[in-house]
C-alpha cells in the first residue's frame, strides 16, 4: 500500500474505463496525461496531499485551463483513489480531500430561426444537410456523421440508432418529420453518385471529419458571432419544447438521458420572459 504510484492508479482508471465500455477514454487518458506531467508517475498515493493538489491547480491555471477543465482532471484523479481502495488487498486507504473549482455557468448559446438560415447559406454545399438534421433533431455531430442508411428506415419514416452507437449507448428510434425525410431523400438521390459509401451524410463519398475550420468562416460570414456546431442541440430542445412537445418526448428524439441536462439545454430567454408577461396580461384582461 505504501508503495501504490500514481502509475498504479491511473492503469486502475484505464482498465476500469475499458471494463465498462466507456466512450470517453480519450477524455481521461489527457486528464492522466496532466497529472502524470505534474505531479510524475512515481508519485506516491500516500504521500499526495491536499496541499500538492492545490499546487497543481494554481499550476494548470497558470497554463489557462479552465476551472471546468480542472474538475475534470481531479474528478479523475478521486476515481483513481476509489478504485485503488476497492482493490483486494487495498492499494490505498483513503481518498485525500480534493477542492472543486467554482466553474462558469452553463453555455447558452442557441440560434434564432434568422441566424439559422444565415448560417445555412453561408455554409459549404456538404454541411448544409447536417446542419439542417442537427437543428430539427438536436442529435450530437458525431451521431449525426456516423448516420449509415442501414438505420435509416425510409418506407416506415424512421431511424433507428442501436444500443451502443450513442453517447449513453442506448439505442432510439425517431420518426421523420418533413424537413428530416426532405433531407435524408435528398441525400438519397445523391448517393447515386457514390453508391458504395455507406453513410447518409458525407463529403464527395468519404466520411465527413472535423469541419472546424468550416464552421467558423461560415459563421464569420453569416454574422452569427461565436456560435458552435453543439449550440444547434441547445436550440432544437428549446424549439421543441416552445412548441409544446412533452419534455419525455423530446428527451428521446435528441437522446438526453437525464433530466438535469436536459433542463441546462432547455434556456430561458428574454423573449420568453417577455411572452409570459404578455400573456399573464391577456389572461388579467380577460378575468
Amino acid at each position: 500500500m505504501a508503495h501504490t504510484t500514481l502509475k498504479d492508479l491511473a492503469e486502475l482508471l484505464l482498465v476500469d474505463y475499458d471494463f465498462r465500455g466507456r466512450k470517453s477514454r480519450r477524455r481521461v487518458e489527457q486528464c492522466i496525461s496532466h497529472l502524470k506531467d505534474f505531479f510524475g508517475e512515481k508519485q506516491r498515493a500516500a504521500e499526495l496531499s491536499t496541499t500538492r493538489v492545490k499546487e497543481y491547480i494554481k499550476h494548470r491555471q497558470s497554463q489557462r485551463a479552465a476551472n471546468g477543465t480542472i474538475n475534470r482532471e481531479l474528478a479523475a484523479l478521486r476515481r483513481m483513489f476509489s478504485l485503488g481502495i476497492s482493490e483486494d488487498p487495498p492499494l490505498v486507504h483513503h481518498v485525500p480531500y480534493l477542492p472543486k473549482m467554482k466553474e462558469a455557468p452553463p453555455r447558452q448559446g442557441f440560434l434564432t430561426h434568422e441566424q439559422y438560415e444565415k448560417l445555412h447559406d453561408a455554409l459549404p454545399d456538404y454541411l448544409r444537410p447536417v446542419f439542417t438534421f442537427a437543428y430539427q433533431t438536436g442529435w450530437r455531430k458525431a451521431e449525426i456523421l456516423g448516420l449509415q442508411w442501414n438505420n435509416a428506415h425510409l418506407k416506415e419514416g424512421i431511424i433507428v440508432l442501436k444500443p451502443g452507437t450513442t453517447k449513453n449507448d442506448e439505442g432510439r428510434k425517431v420518426f421523420m418529420d418533413d424537413v428530416v425525410r426532405k433531407v435524408v431523400m435528398n441525400q438519397l438521390r445523391d448517393r447515386m453518385r457514390h453508391p458504395t459509401c455507406p453513410y447518409v451524410f458525407h463529403r464527395n463519398g468519404h466520411r465527413i471529419g472535423s469541419f472546424r475550420k468550416a464552421w467558423a468562416e461560415a459563421c464569420k460570414k453569416a454574422g452569427v458571432g461565436d456560435m458552435l456546431f453543439h449550440d444547434l442541440r441547445r436550440t432544437a430542445v428549446r424549439d421543441m419544447v416552445r412548441q409544446g412537445i412533452h419534455d419525455k418526448v423530446a428527451m428521446q428524439i435528441t437522446g438526453h438521458k437525464t433530466r438535469s441536462v436536459f433542463d441546462r439545454y432547455n434556456i430561458i430567454s428574454e423573449e420568453d420572459l417577455r411572452a409570459a408577461a404578455q400573456k399573464r396580461s391577456q389572461n388579467g384582461n380577460q378575468a
